[in-house]
């Protein structure tokens, strides 16, 4: 069959991949100069199985309450004269049940479980080198509310079969000594030894490269104007997608089926087909700081509880990113929020880095309100769903370009997971 990938980031380079190695010939089409331009550049870095509860817990109404209006918050929400934005924020309330809560974090975990076991096979077959390191995820609280409460999210990831230890302040220095200059802010933590993390946009870029030799057709500096569809109802086919290529001229390609991987902009290019996909950008932020004392940097990865922040060393560089505006499709760079990022790495890591000269880079998560990405597919029959991966795209990348590879060559993927439209 011939297929053809929108989009080029971690999702969708890896749908590329994996439909390539099923034997069809694929065609990627980016509006960007290569891949991994977009959200998977500067993303946080971690591959969090045992920390991919959704955002949506009996908790959090209650938080961001508490958070609005505040700029430097870990969650800005900023209101709008937009339809979606208050439907996905209604949606989201209703997701925030303890039942729904428990239902949703079985299915991340089933998701990113499988894409840690793919990522690793896919590391072994290809040797690609993107700065990964198995040192596992610690979470450290400095709030004792938040510690506690953390225990039963601690418990269930363990019966789900991530064990996530509850730790003493003094284990947690031990097992991460740069951590010692706050050594008396802390109460406590949980740690997971199997978790890992790498630097997504060197794993896409080099996954992309590889696939490029197997066959795979990249088409950069293309943008998707829209879906050429033909028929009504259940008998109605995706039959090309209509582009403008690098020189700005109208290109109409032709396919059997098309896989959307657009992260945040995937609700509104297919609004137009009747497809309403309950996506919202969440605008991240991460800062990158030059490495100047290795002694005093952290090799383990971390998520700081209370500033929702985590903080991911590769090579030489300190990856810090976290927090999440929701504010429409804006990508500039709030200074605030910015100084926040600098602010509490300092405080952290006071002797590790150079906060001269961080870099900064912000992205679109594409959030759904359950956390739960759609995968599977849509009401027109060759058209296919990958998208929605919000803070996941890294974790659940490998594992989700498998399992839509999979359905499109009319396979049930071997992961326990609800596929849209497969029901």
């Amino acid at each position: 069959m011939k297929v053809i990938v929108l989009g080029s980031g971690i999702t969708g380079t890896a749908a590329a991949w994996f439909l390539r190695q099923a034997g069809h010939d694929v065609t990627v089409i980016e509006r960007r100069p290569g891949a991994a331009q977009e959200t998977t550049f500067g993303n946080g870095s971690q591959i969090s199985v045992s920390h991919s509860e959704p955002w949506a817990n009996p908790s959090a109404p209650s938080k961001i309450l508490k958070w609005l209006g505040k700029e430097d918050a870990p969650l800005l929400y900023r209101f709008r004269a937009e339809q979606l934005q208050w439907e996905w924020g209604a949606r989201f309330l209703l997701e925030c049940s303890p039942r729904r809560t428990a239902h949703n974090t079985r299915q991340c975990v089933a998701m990113s479980d499988f894409s840690k076991r793919t990522l690793r096979a896919l590391r072994e077959e290809t040797k690609l080198d993107y700065t990964h390191s198995s040192h596992g995820i610690m979470h450290f609280y400095t709030d004792k509310e938040d510690y506690e409460s953390s225990k039963a999210g601690a418990k269930l990831m363990t019966s789900l079969g991530c064990p996530r230890n509850t730790i003493s302040p003094d284990e947690v220095v031990q097992i991460e000594p740069a951590l010692s200059p706050v050594h008396d802010k802390l109460i406590g933590g949980d740690f997971t030894p199997d978790d890992e993390h790498g630097d997504s946009r060197e794993f896409t870029v080099a996954l992309s490269e590889k696939a490029i030799e197997k066959g795979v057709e990249f088409r950069f500096n293309t943008t998707a104007t829209r879906l050429i569809k033909e028929g009504s109802g259940a008998a109605s086919r995706i039959v090309a997608v209509e582009t403008i290529t690098p020189t700005g001229e109208f290109e109409v390609l032709k396919a059997d089926a098309f896989v959307i991987s657009m992260g945040s902009f995937s609700a509104p290019f297919l609004k137009p087909l009747g497809i309403s996909l309950m996506i919202y950008p969440a605008k991240g932020y991460s800062a990158t700081f030059p490495v100047t004392n290795p002694d005093k940097a952290p090799l383990v990865s971390l998520i700081d509880a209370g500033h929702k922040l985590v903080f991911s060393r590769l090579g030489n560089r300190l990856r810090v990113g976290g927090t999440a505006e929701m504010n429409g499709y804006e990508r500039p760079l709030n200074e605030a929020r910015c100084e926040a990022l600098i602010r509490r790495t300092s405080e952290l890591f006071p002797e590790a880095c150079d906060f001269s000269a961080p870099h900064f880079w912000t992205g679109l998560r594409p959030m759904t309100p359950s956390n739960i990405p759609y995968i599977g597919k849509s009401q027109i029959s060759n058209l296919f769903l990958n998208t929605g991966h919000g803070t996941l795209g890294w974790t659940m990348g490998c594992g989700s370009g498998r399992s839509i590879a999979d359905i499109v060559s009319g396979r049930l993927p071997e992961v326990d997971f609800e596929f849209f439209g497969m029901k």
